[in-house]
């Protein structure tokens, strides 16, 4: 009976391991996600003035993408931490009616940002640069897009490309080249 007990205890526990906050819009929280009014050139600003880099987040409900990434990518302590230390994250719904200002001034709720955006998947996420030449829309002034879930080194390094600024020297090393190099230093154990 003890041993029925313990296992039963074990499943429990293993099956909240893995569990995300979720919000009442059907989207992931966690707790890197900044809570804005959605004014892109604010968040920006706001990015800048604590010396980190704006990330939009563009999720759904029920991505089964999104979830992977929850569950299985952000929650490693190397690159939540890295999210927390280096990015300003801010969520957005495909599907949402909240408002969202875009860099060039346009206020259109989320699902219309989105189609104006051209954005078809979930998650994307888009990296943006510490200025924005005005009257830029955001996938214009985005320094890299990240379609879709990707797994934990792809993850990283792309997070690490964005701060080191590798998308600035693309003719020497663009992000393939970096993440190439990055998985070849991690297998010779060289990598950070």
């Amino acid at each position: 009976m003890k041993g029925y007990l313990i296992a039963i205890l074990v499943l429990a526990c293993a099956g909240t391991a893995g569990a995300v906050e979720m919000g009442d819009d059907g989207l992931h929280k966690t707790d890197w996600m900044r809570d804005t009014f959605k004014d892109l050139a604010e968040d920006l600003a706001e990015a800048n003035a604590e010396g980190k880099r704006l990330m939009l987040m563009v999720e759904q409900r029920g991505c089964i993408y999104c979830t992977k990434m929850h569950e299985d990518v952000f929650p490693r302590p190397e690159i939540a931490g890295f999210i927390s230390e280096h990015y300003f994250v801010v969520q957005m719904n495909l599907h949402g009616s909240t408002e969202v200002t875009d860099f060039d001034g346009e206020t259109l709720e989320e699902r219309d940002m989105a189609r104006k955006w051209g954005l078809l998947f979930t998650p994307t996420i888009m990296f943006f640069p510490e200025e924005v030449s005005e009257g830029q829309a955001a996938p214009q002034a985005a320094v890299a897009v990240m379609p879709g879930a990707f797994g934990p080194g792809t993850t990283l390094d792309m997070l690490t490309w964005v701060v080191e600024e590798g998308y600035l020297n693309q003719q020497e090393e663009d992000f393939q080249r970096y993440h190439a190099r990055r998985i070849q230093e991690r297998d010779n154990g060289s990598a950070d």
